[in-house]
């Protein structure tokens, strides 16, 4: 990728002596959050003595709870819940108004150093300029949009740090391009892998129970919220059958009406699978945890599974690799691209690859 320049200020970079007070804006959605986690632990390794909350949006806020500080963790000190989505649908009710004031006090209980906002949207743009900031704040965002993600230009006229950053931008490095010229560092190249979770975490994910789930079993994430981004479902049913044959429970989960009517189409088709019941983001960390293999689309849920550096395969079809593309661990496995859907045998053979490797 090239560089195509940054800022409209210039900041003298922070020394790790020195204990800022950060705020993150990073409301939604799933994947969203989860490629910004990488930049809490860059803040964290270079301002141990740093104050950093976050802002996300409610129905996210499990993801970040393992990141809470802690006794012997010094990790997200105050994780700032905001209920928009919620919100936007009881504006009338006086609860909703009680809430947002609330929420509004906790934003302006602390006076931030430095917002970093790495979303480009309003929303997020409006709680930077909610939030209560020193006399000379840094409040940084994006300066232009990246392609195929979302971006508001109006956005920009709340932050006083303008970054620009490549057309083609992976979501972790856009998110760490920001924060560095926030800070007034060199920005961080790939070869600084990025982290997420604390590895005694992802250890020690405890197992969850579903009625009808044996072991070994293939999570495939079939759905998106875009349509397009689908894989055929001829594909899934002739992945899952050969997977099947091989001693594999194929599951496929659901998050809605729709996508449980697929998921029942698909099941039907595959000896032994299961169609589980509906599970949360936090029991999503169990069904992930101890799956052999997860499979599945460019949606939030893959993304967690290669987060969390499980054996996964990640199936492009209508959205860039490189977008979001697990490139952090030899266990993830990318296929395919925008109007380039891989072939069933490439998948069958990452897949089997996969599952010997983590034997």
């Amino acid at each position: 990728m090239k560089n195509i320049g940054s800022v409209e200020m210039h900041i003298e970079p922070f020394a790790s002596t020195q204990a800022p007070k950060i705020l993150l804006v990073k409301i939604s959605s799933l994947g969203d959050v989860l490629h910004n986690l990488p930049i809490f632990w860059d803040l964290r390794a270079r301002l141990p003595h740093a104050q950093i909350d976050w802002v996300v949006e409610e129905g996210y806020a499990h993801l970040l709870q393992p990141l809470l500080s802690r006794e012997g963790f010094r990790g997200i000190d105050r994780l700032i819940p905001f209920g928009l989505r919620r919100w936007k649908k009881n504006l009338f009710n006086l609860n909703t108004w009680k809430q947002f004031f609330a929420f509004r006090g906790m934003l302006q209980s602390t006076s931030y150093d430095i917002l970093i906002e790495t979303q480009g949207l309003l929303k997020s743009a409006l709680v930077c300029a909610l939030a209560k900031k020193s006399p000379h704040a840094v409040v940084a965002g994006l300066a232009n949009a990246t392609e195929f993600s979302g971006y508001e230009p109006l956005a920009r006229f709340f932050y006083n740090h303008l970054v620009q950053v490549p057309l083609q931008c992976h979501a972790v490095d856009r998110s760490r391009w920001v924060m560095c010229s926030a800070l007034g560092w060199p920005r961080l190249e790939r070869s600084n892998m990025p982290q997420f979770y604390p590895q005694a975490f992802v250890d020690n994910i405890a197992r969850v129970t579903i009625e009808g789930l044996k072991t070994p079993y293939v999570l495939c994430f079939h759905s998106t919220a875009r349509e397009a981004k689908r894989w055929d479902s001829a594909h899934w049913v002739t992945l899952a059958q050969a997977l099947a044959a091989r001693g594999y429970q194929i599951v496929f989960p659901w998050g809605n009406t729709h996508e449980k009517a697929v998921s029942s189409f698909l099941s039907e088709q595959v000896s032994g699978s299961l169609v589980p019941s509906a599970f949360s983001i936090e029991e999503a960390f169990s069904v992930i945890a101890g799956a052999a293999l997860t499979i599945g689309v460019d949606t939030g849920l893959t993304h967690l599974a290669a987060v969390l550096d499980k054996p996964t395969i990640e199936i492009y079809c209508d959205s860039p690799l490189w977008k979001t593309e697990g490139y952090w661990s030899s266990r993830i496995c990318n296929l395919g691209d925008i109007n380039q859907p891989p072939s069933v045998q490439e998948v069958l053979t990452a897949a089997l690859r996969l599952l010997e490797q983590s034997n």
